[in-house]
């Protein structure tokens, strides 16, 4: 065999395998379907499915042993009564299919995910499509593309001209807000991928031993961090471009996280001079906003401060929509008004169509009362927590993976700020992806888990 085979040999097959022979084939579908899924949502979500239903076929007693699902079995039952206690439950019961499948999806996959090689092989995947989706959205901005009629119907998806709202990227997503979730959670695995690659380089620059692989290092051992480069600043160009304040924060927040975990501090000072400069250039008192407004573009200090949309009704604010949310809470604190009834009650109250009051917490404990958001949030914390123990205590999770496992814990944490201000339930692409991550967490925390108390019983 020469040694280019041998190269191919090495680096293809483990970027394609799973760690147990009977989920292969389920995998694989896994991995197909997570990388047509911003694309063709329809295909994706038939693979995605096929992986869910084999995963649960052939690992039943694995996936009912986990404890975590029986949490998230009591929670499905207190969704399902505050859909028997739903002011409409014609659209609570609509509203479950946006939970209990989803679900089900998080057990299968916490099986199906277990080790941090398939953490890296997931976050290839969902970064190199990205670059896609918002090279559609630069066109969709600037040169004008739509998609036929017919196309959402073979694909499950439509590009509006413009934008959606007019002026601000979507590209294959519904709402430009929604493209600012997805895209957050490409550029933060993205910033993993990159920072990992970047170690390598300088192990490789050293003779060191090279920590992990990349598909991409097949070719040349500096494509992959020059294509990780790439993609993280047209991920960042394509944030800029959805002018969601939310993800332009989460953004600098991220980039913040990664710099002091690397411990660089230079880079945690200029990131911090920067968003100050931002922020006082929108809400300092007018002589120094003045000064900062100089070399800040209005772009960025106009969108924060909302002088960009200076006419905005009062029931588009969200502290008008988080009030209204948390009296709803309070008239019904136990059960909830059901799944989906936020809209029309806001509707009655305000006389103004609302999909969901940007805060999905408040909208959870509006809907289905406190019992279940605070399970629901327990459950998260647990994993979470979970996840940190494994990361700073964990004696069998090798050196060159704790990158990979760090960048899921940014994820999850960026996901539950994104969602303190906004909604990501609705959008079956985003949905799917949010429990995936924690999916991920839960299963490699779990196979380690299980690991190391096997070790210590022959100890």
């Amino acid at each position: 065999m020469t040694n280019d085979k041998k190269q191919m040999t090495k680096y293809k097959l483990p970027f394609l395998s799973h760690p147990d022979p009977k989920l292969q084939l389920l995998w694989s579908s896994a991995q197909v379907g997570l990388l047509i899924f911003p694309l063709a949502p329809l295909w994706g979500s038939v693979l995605l499915g096929v992986a869910l239903l084999g995963t649960w076929l052939i690992k039943y007693r694995s996936i009912i042993r986990q404890p975590h699902n029986l949490g998230f079995t009591l929670l499905s039952i207190l969704l399902v009564l505050s859909t028997v206690f739903a002011f409409d439950q014609k659209e609570a019961i609509l509203g479950l299919s946006n939970f209990l499948p989803f679900i089900l999806f998080f057990a299968a996959f916490s099986v199906l995910i277990q080790t941090p090689q398939q953490l890296r092989q997931l976050s290839w995947i969902l970064v190199s499509t990205s670059v896609v989706v918002v090279v559609l959205g630069l066109g969709q901005l600037f040169f004008g593309w739509t998609t036929p009629r017919y196309w959402e119907k073979i694909f499950g998806l439509a590009i509006a001209s413009g934008g959606n709202p007019p002026g601000r990227m979507a590209s294959t997503f519904m709402y430009a807000n929604t493209l600012a979730g997805y895209l957050v959670i490409a550029f933060v695995l993205g910033l993993g991928l990159w920072l990992e690659e970047y170690q390598n380089s300088k192990l490789k620059t050293q003779n060191s031993r090279v920590i992990s692989y990349s598909p991409l290092r097949l070719f040349s051992p500096t494509l992959s961090l020059l294509f990780l480069t790439i993609i993280v600043i047209v991920d960042f160009v394509g944030l800029i471009l959805t002018n969601s304040r939310n993800a332009w924060a989460i953004a600098v927040f991220a980039c913040l996280v990664y710099a002091l975990y690397q411990g660089w501090h230079f880079l945690v000072a200029g990131i911090t001079a920067i968003a100050t400069s931002i922020l006082l250039a929108a809400f300092a008192p007018q002589p120094i906003a003045e000064l900062f407004r100089k070399f800040i573009p209005a772009y960025f200090w106009a969108r924060l401060n909302d002088q960009m949309y200076p006419d905005r009704p009062v029931a588009l604010l969200r502290k008008t929509q988080w009030q209204f949310a948390w009296t709803l809470t309070q008239q019904r604190p136990w059960t909830g008004w059901g799944l989906r009834n936020f809209t029309q009650l806001y509707q009655a109250k305000m006389h103004i169509w609302l999909g969901h009051p940007h805060n999905f917490f408040l909208m959870l404990s509006a809907e289905t009362g406190l019992p279940a958001t605070i399970l629901f949030c327990a459950l998260l914390g647990w994993i979470f927590l979970a996840g940190m123990q494994l990361l700073l205590n964990s004696k069998t999770l090798k050196t060159e993976d704790r990158l990979i496992f760090f960048s899921y814990q940014v994820v999850l944490g960026v996901w539950v700020l994104f969602n303190t201000v906004d909604v990501t339930l609705f959008d079956l692409r985003l949905n799917t992806l949010s429990w995936l991550i924690i999916a991920a967490i839960s299963g490699v925390v779990y196979r380690y888990s299980h690991y190391e108390k096997l070790i210590a019983k022959h100890i």
